[in-house]
This record gives structure tokens, C-alpha cells and sequence, in this order.
């Protein structure tokens, strides 16, 4: 998928960093509110289907597994009534399922790592957009309070005293007002640790080959140990 794709580069940005450097912070901030709004909305449209993936190989694999406890059970209960050759050929039919149940386990693997990508990269998404909506709400504060800086030198007013106490109230609105975004942010975001490296993990099951005869032995020797 598109946007699995581009999980690293979503999830190694920077966006204080960069609205930092930026020469014009508040075309870039619509620049970014544009894409990242437009990564949100596909992310939210993939998850369904991710999650659909994750959910039907989570079945397979169960569905593999049941069959392979029922063989387990169909020859012990042969082995109890004497029958043992009836119990050889249920082991031997056992015995591919192992290859099968491994390929299911890694498909379930791969299924299970990107529905966990999709939801980190939707709180990554959402945190970032909080962040603009923040700067935003700073760089609008401090756009007004030059503007009315303005004014005031237009005006010619001597009343520093008082441009002091309203320039304070303006800073403490737009302090306010920040911080207040900023919280909203942290909210929507959990304040979640991403780990990367471990989203990309894959983890590795080695089949069990064990012979028929063997497991045949195993089971009569399970049975004289309840004599």
C-alpha cells in the first residue's frame, strides 16, 4: 500500500524542526496541513482493509491449528483402542500441516505488523496536525500584535505605559491559546512512544518434522506412563 510505504519518512518527521527553518512559517504550515490532512484521510481509508487482512489470516491460522490438534486427538484416541495403524496415517496426514501452519503464522505476522503501522501512523498524523493548529494559533497572535503595533505608530500615541499593559494581554491570549492547542494535541496523540525498527519485525516459526513413528512412540509411551 502507498501509504505503508512511506511509514518511515511519516514517522521520522520532524515538524517543529522544520517550521523552524521555514522562511515563510505560515505558507508552510498550510502546505503541510494540506498533505498531512490528505495522508490522515487515506490512512483512514486503508485501515478497514488492513485490519480485514489481519482478521482473515488470524482465521486461517486457527483454522490449521484446530486441525492439527484434531489429528493429535483422532490418533492417541486409535492408539488407546489398539489400532495403530489407523493412528499412523492420521500422524502422517498431521504432518504437512506443520509446513502450512508456519507460512499462515509469518502471513498473520506481516498482517498483525501493518494494522499496528496503520494505527501509529494515524496518531502520528493527528499529533502532527495538532502541532500546526498550535503554531497556527501563535503565528495568527503574533501577526495581530504586529498589526497593532502598527497602528500604534500611526497613531502617535505617548501613552507607552498603557501600549505595555495591552501588548502584555495580548502576549498572555496567545500564550494561552497555544498552550491550550498544545494540550489538545497531546490528547489526540496518547503520548505514545513509537518504536520504529520493531514495527518491521517478522517473526520466525520452525515447523516441527517430526516422523509419524516417532510421535506414534510418544503417544504410547504417554499412555503407559497413565498405567
Amino acid at each position: 500500500m502507498e501509504i505503508l510505504s512511506r511509514f518511515r519518512a511519516i514517522m521520522a518527521s520532524n515538524i517543529q524542526a522544520i517550521l523552524d527553518k521555514a522562511d515563510d512559517p505560515e505558507k508552510t504550515i498550510d502546505e503541510f496541513m494540506r498533505s498531512l490532512t490528505s495522508d490522515l484521510g487515506k490512512v483512514k481509508a486503508e485501515t478497514a482493509s488492513v485490519l480485514a487482512d489481519e482478521q482473515r489470516a488470524k482465521r486461517a491460522l486457527d483454522e490449521c491449528r484446530g486441525e492439527i490438534r484434531k489429528l493429535q486427538s483422532y490418533a492417541e484416541k486409535a492408539v488407546e483402542a489398539g489400532r495403530d495403524e489407523e493412528a499412523r496415517k492420521f500422524l502422517e496426514r498431521k504432518r504437512p500441516l506443520a509446513d502450512k501452519e508456519e507460512k499462515l503464522q509469518a502471513s498473520y505476522d506481516l498482517a498483525s505488523s501493518n494494522a499496528a503501522s496503520m494505527k501509529q501512523l494515524q496518531d502520528k498524523l493527528v499529533a502532527d496536525i495538532g502541532k500546526l493548529e498550535a503554531r497556527r494559533v501563535v503565528l495568527k497572535g503574533k501577526m495581530a500584535e504586529a498589526s497593532f503595533q502598527q497602528k500604534v505608530n500611526a497613531s502617535g500615541s505617548s501613552t507607552a505605559g498603557g501600549q505595555n499593559s495591552i501588548f502584555d494581554s495580548m502576549d498572555e491570549k496567545v500564550d494561552r491559546a497555544y498552550h491550550e492547542a498544545m494540550a489538545i494535541a497531546e490528547l489526540r496523540a496518547g503520548n505514545k512512544k513509537d518504536d520504529i525498527d520493531e514495527l518491521f519485525a517478522q517473526f520466525e516459526k520452525q515447523a516441527s518434522n517430526n516422523d509419524p513413528d516417532d510421535e506414534l512412540a510418544a503417544i504410547k509411551e504417554k499412555m503407559k506412563k497413565k498405567e
